[in-house]
Formats: C-alpha cells, structure tokens, sequence
C-alpha cells in the first residue's frame, strides 16, 4: 500500500504538471484555487462520480488522460476530491478538446471497466457518472457553477436509481407535511438533472414515484434526505441513486459544486 500511495502522489503531481492543473483558478466558478503558470491554453474542468453497482467490476481506477484521476474508488466515491494535495479541489481542469477517461478494476487493472470519452470545452465543467451493473454506461452533466443570486443556494436533483420510477421531488421545511406540499420537480426521469434556486437554509429533500396522490406520499417516501444545510452562494448536487448492490432501498449522495 506506500508503494501505491507513492505512486499515487507522484502521477498525481505530474497530472497537475501535464494536464489536471489541479491549481488553476477558473473565473466564475466555485474553487479558488492558485493559478498554474505551467499549463497552457484554455481548458475545462472533471468531476467523477463511481455509481457501479457490479460487485465484480468495484472499487475502480479512473485514469484521465492516461494518469490516475482516482484510486480504489467504492460505489458513491467521487473524484478529484479524494486525490492527494494538493490536486484535491472539487473538479481537475483539463485542456479541452477529445479528452478519455478510463475505469479499470482495482483489484485486477488489467480488467477495463469502461472506456468513456469526453469532449471538453473552455471554462466548461462537468461531472461524469458511471452507472450500471454489469453494463456500465456513462451519463455526463454540464454543470453551472456561476454564483448564485445574493442570500440563493443552488441545487440540482439528477435521477440516476435504474431501479425507481420517475419521481416527484420535494425539498421543504423539515418536517414538512408532503399532503400538502408543492414538488419541486415533477415527474423527473431517469438520467434527468435539473437545477433549483431556493433560499439559504436547512430543508428535507423527499423523493416519492410521481402522480402519488396528496395522501399517500407520506407512506411511499423511496429517498428521505431528513435534514440538509444549504448555505447562502454555495451550490450542491444530489443524486437520487440506488444502493450499493442496484435496487431498493434508494439513497441519496450529496456533492459540494461551490
């Protein structure tokens, strides 16, 4: 394992040097980080998102651009974030243009997971997710990472549970009863992701199949986020997933955006 993290920490660096200038500040977006005077030309930025459900094909390697971008990564676990310092910010900038990334099996990376191809544009950034069993199959975002509104904080919803119907969210009061309460999203499909602009605050985020009439969602809450902060000019993404092993019970991952 130090010979790993040896490693880790060397190609990590070398990333930062050749392509992931993890220490690039990116204006209008969320990080702040020290800019890099060694990377040229314009680029965007990568966040990675593990929702493989295959215990066989996980924990995986993300490897970008032929360089680790993510190492022993379990289902829900995310990246750059988990990288070593100092190229651990929220995303990794990456020159634009036909851009790879590449899962391989931690235990086995002579095993490919998948190959996903990228197309990256200037002061773009975006989250890829890799989802599915023994299929796995990428969705990539686009992501607004501007600041919100003046005492707003905004959050995205992505419906990424293969195993749930379409939903209607709802993001109130803590506590708040559902009979009576307004979606916030209706009817979202899978593979669907929106944004929301709500007031800074503490709020729950319920998940029930759509069209549950008034009086049943209560009972037929799938996803229950009880009690979340969500701090004026931040930004956050919740993803509506399966567990661990594909299927119920469903469960929500939260990401910092900004």
């Amino acid at each position: 394992m130090t010979t790993l993290s040896a490693g880790v920490s060397r190609v990590a660096h070398r990333a930062r040097v050749a392509i992931l200038a993890a220490a690039v500040a990116l204006t209008g977006c969320g990080t702040t980080d020290a800019a890099d005077p060694l990377i040229p030309g314009q680029f965007g930025r990568v966040r990675f998102v593990n929702l493989i459900t295959d215990a066989t094909r996980v924990p995986v390697n993300a490897i970008l651009e032929g360089v680790p971008f993510g190492v022993n990564m379990a289902y829900g676990g995310t990246t750059p974030s988990t990288l070593p310092s100092p190229a651990n910010a929220i995303y990794s900038p990456i020159l634009t243009g036909a851009r790879t990334m590449v899962l391989k099996r931690t235990a086995d990376t002579a095993t490919t997971v998948a190959t996903i191809p990228l197309q990256i544009a200037n002061a773009t950034d975006y989250t890829v997710y890799a989802t599915g069993g023994a299929t796995v199959a990428p969705f990539i975002t686009t992501d607004t990472n501007t600041t919100p509104a003046a005492g707003q904080v905004r959050v995205r919803v992505v419906h990424l549970a293969p195993s749930a119907p379409n939903v209607d969210v709802f993001v109130t009061a803590v506590g708040a009863d559902l009979s009576t309460a307004t979606p916030a999203l209706s009817n979202v499909p899978l593979r669907a992701s929106a944004y929301l602009a709500v007031a800074a605050g503490t709020y729950q985020v319920r998940v029930v199949p759509a069209g549950t009439a008034p009086a049943s969602r209560a009972a037929n809450v799938a996803i229950n986020l009880a009690s979340v902060v969500l701090p004026a000019g931040a930004a956050r993404t919740i993803i509506a997933a399966d567990n661990a092993t594909g299927g119920a019970p469903f469960r929500f991952i939260t990401l910092t955006d900004r």
